[in-house]
């Protein structure tokens, strides 16, 4: 199979991973355009994920897609988390221009944390045994794992909360070694620049965090 060949049979793959590394490169700038471009991602990997039988990831996607849609909303509007010990934050704009408020970077509070790790176990029992029982899932563990996690991660990303990204770190690697063995190979290239990427949000967010909310 020549190249071009591999590129014809791949070109919807290709064009996911694509979008897929513009999608973070937005993530780590913190710009709304990230949700628009998360949208066309996830409905491209809907058919990747389906066609490779990777259900749970399948199912991962279109909740991108809703999730998408209400992260667009929250970060239009600024609601959602807040720092602590401030109200929201109102920018000034110049020349009687309407004040408006910014969603911002929180640190994820213990609360939080033990109901997401709650969440977060729950899911994945859920999938192993949806995974296990009722399809013919090849990876049922690993499936369920990155699904769960990339779940909670995305609703920490809607709500700008910082330490999504230590969980992204985890599941673009765990995804890298998964989707080598199911064959996706610009799909593998593709969470490891997540991961990679993932190291640069963690700087850049943290640089962004209220001070009054920091840890």
């Amino acid at each position: 199979m020549t190249i071009s060949d591999w590129i014809s049979s791949n070109y919807i793959e290709l064009f996911g991973a694509v979008t897929g590394i513009i999608y973070v490169f937005l993530e780590i700038k913190q710009t709304i355009w990230l949700w628009p471009v998360g949208i066309l991602t996830s409905a491209v990997y809907i058919w990747v994920f389906f066609t490779s039988k990777i259900y749970a990831d399948m199912s991962l996607q279109v909740y991108y897609l809703v999730i998408s849609i209400l992260g667009w909303c929250w970060w239009t509007r600024g609601s959602g988390h807040r720092a602590q010990g401030k109200g929201p934050e109102e920018v000034s704009v110049r020349k009687g221009e309407r004040e408006k408020e910014e969603l911002q970077v929180t640190r994820v509070t213990l609360k939080t944390g033990i109901v997401l790790t709650i969440v977060f176990v729950i899911l994945y029992l859920a999938m192993w045994l949806i995974l296990t029982r009722l399809t013919d899932s090849p990876v049922p563990v690993r499936d369920a794992f990155i699904t769960s996690l990339s779940i909670i991660a995305t609703w920490m990303l809607a709500r700008k909360i910082y330490e999504h990204w230590y969980l992204w770190i985890v599941v673009n690697f765990v995804s890298a070694v998964l989707f080598m063995t199911r064959g996706l190979y610009p799909t593998v290239i593709l969470y490891i620049v997540y991961g990679v990427m993932s190291f640069g949000g963690l700087v850049a967010w943290k640089k962004t965090i209220p001070r009054n909310n920091e840890v």
